[in-house]
């Protein structure tokens, strides 16, 4: 052996021993071990993400992992997982960790072509909301996992559509229809125009259907939790349909006079119907002017109790004496403005001056009684001949005990008046008589 074959032998043998040093001091997988050129870069720390698959195909490690079809980490191992409950692949994968995915993040194994590589796709959830962010250690569950349909799984079933399947029905059912349509193709259409006009109704009253749907399951409920009562209802309702018919004769009776009713009655509304409209319009305006009296009216019918005196006149009498203060306006126009005012009659009379000289002024005689002494009256306290002097000028005026028609004189006692003039003082009014002679007072002596 030359010197250069030596050098050659024992190159060899050093690079044999530090493959074998190499391949004890850690662990040898196979091929599959092995990093394939061209991979994606995991840079450094990626982060370690297990997957849960019911079944992985024939995804091998370093298959790709993929995110938005970008190659972001691989596969590193798959085990087989689960047990009692079933058994299913959890395979580990390592990403890029300035991935972000969120927590429910969802996997599926895809396949790059017809024939071509599987890989393990990573996405957000659809329709869901991200929450969180995808860790090292995290697992996505079987619940998140999908994977897609096999060309084998295709060709499978197409086999069996055509050997063992209907497909030799499809030529019958082809002649039939056209068959069941030829001739017919305008109402064909039309019906098909229909259908889509009713479902594009539907679908833009949803939300009535729904609330509608909604209604009727609240209906639904509230009678089911009054089954009893509708229960009880109608077992009572049966005795009270027996009353009805046992006296269906009498309620047709009676159906057939209300009509008979009914049919009179339009006939006299309709033949007083302009007179009825006339009624109305009018009670109408009587209506409306009341309305406009609003509170007036009541307050005047409160007055119809002590007319011509207000409503306070009862605090006029007290006992034998009266507290009253009066002010008489006898002004003709003003008089004939409060009796007469807003009617027909208003414009007729005139004014003040004219209505002043189509009356005559009465007699009025005045008694000479002095200011604050009331005048004598005929009788005393029993009536009898002692009683007080009468009034000038007016009925009874003169009196037994007094003198006649004298202003103040003082009357003698009598037997039925001890006392004489302290008894029949000025101003102290007898039985009867004293009535008659306060309302002459009151009146003013007027004739």
């Amino acid at each position: 052996m030359s010197r250069k074959q030596w050098r050659r032998a024992r190159l060899a043998g050093v690079a044999a021993l530090a493959g074998a040093a190499a391949l004890s001091g850690c662990s040898f997988r196979g091929v599959d071990s092995i990093p394939l050129p061209g991979g994606p870069d995991l840079g450094s720390g990626p982060t370690t993400v297990r997957i849960e698959f019911a079944n992985v195909l024939d995804l091998v490690p370093q298959s790709v992992v993929k995110v938005n079809d970008v190659s972001v980490g691989k596969v590193d191992k798959i085990d087989l997982a689960g047990g009692t409950g079933g058994w299913h692949a959890l395979v580990t994968v390592k990403v890029r960790k300035d991935v972000k995915l969120p927590d429910n993040a969802v996997a599926t194994i895809g396949q790059t072509s017809l024939l071509g590589e599987k890989f393990v796709a990573l996405s957000a959830p659809p329709g869901q909301a991200a929450a969180g962010r995808l860790g090292s250690g995290d697992l996505i569950p079987l619940a998140r996992t999908t994977r897609s349909t096999e060309v084998e799984e295709v060709l499978s079933a197409m086999s069996l559509l055509l050997n063992g399947g209907g497909i030799e029905q499809v030529s019958t059912i082809s002649h039939e229809l056209q068959a069941a349509m030829g001739g017919r193709e305008a109402t064909i259409k039309s019906v098909l125009g229909q259908v889509n006009t009713f479902v594009g109704t539907l679908d833009r009253n949803r939300g009535s259907i729904t609330r509608a749907i909604d209604s009727i399951d609240r209906l639904t409920g509230k009678l089911s939790s009054e089954r009893a009562t509708i229960a009880d209802t109608i077992d009572k309702t049966g005795p009270a349909i027996g009353v009805l018919n046992r006296n269906r004769a009498d309620l047709t009776k009676m159906l057939v006079a209300l009509d008979k009713l009914s049919r009179t009655t339009t006939g006299v509304i309709e033949q007083s119907q302009a007179d009825l409209v006339a009624n109305l319009k009018d009670l109408d305006t009587i209506l409306r002017n009341l309305n406009k009296a609003g509170s007036d009216l009541p307050k005047s019918l409160e007055s119809l109790i002590t007319f011509p005196f207000p409503a306070t006149f009862g605090n006029v009498i007290e006992g034998d004496y009266g507290n009253i203060n009066l002010t008489v306006d006898l002004d003709m126009e003003s008089i004939a403005h409060n009796l007469l005012g807003g009617t027909d009659l208003e414009g007729m009379l005139g004014n003040g001056q004219q209505m002043r000289s189509m009356l005559t002024v009465p007699n009025v005689q005045l008694p000479q009684s002095p200011l604050g002494v009331l005048p004598q009256t005929p009788g005393g306290r029993g009536g009898g001949a002692g009683g007080q002097g009468g009034i000038p000028g007016l009925p009874g005026g003169g009196g037994a005990g007094g003198t006649p028609g004298v202003p103040g004189a003082t009357p003698k006692a009598t037997p039925g008046n001890k006392g004489g003039a302290s008894r029949n003082r000025p101003g102290a009014l007898g039985p009867g008589a004293g009535q008659r002679d306060l309302q002459t007072l009151m009146t003013g002596g007027l004739s």
